[in-house]
């Protein structure tokens, strides 16, 4: 969890701070929330697989909890592929922004390894 909230961190940083590319609103809330969800699914299915594994051995009567866990985020996966998959029109409609925000994101990558 400390890991998830790291990286949300650092995104809200480079999204907010770093980032000099002005795009148009939706193209910002697509790019976050995806950059969110690969944040939470991942941290979620580790969490299920600690779980599962420290579950099974100390208290195996608590497995369908952990379960639940790993379903919900096989769900929130599922649901951002639906979202993805919806967007796509709106992608082609604004272009322009789609592009700014990749050179924006080279912009990152290039100020990230001068600085390392």
């Amino acid at each position: 969890m400390a890991v998830a909230a790291l990286e949300l961190g650092q995104m809200i940083l480079e999204e907010e701070v770093h980032r000099q590319a002005q795009m148009s609103a939706p193209t910002r809330v697509r790019r976050f929330l995806s950059r969110f969800m690969v944040v939470l699914v991942v941290a979620l299915s580790i969490e299920t697989l600690v779980l599962a594994f420290r579950m099974s051995h100390d208290a195996p009567e608590y497995l369908p909890y952990v379960a639940s866990i790993g379903v919900v985020a096989a769900l929130l996966l599922a649901a951002w592929g639906v979202f993805i998959r919806l967007n796509r029109a709106a992608e082609a409609l604004e272009p322009d922004a789609i592009q700014a925000a990749k050179r924006g994101d080279r912009k990152i990558e290039k100020t990230a390894k001068g600085d390392a």
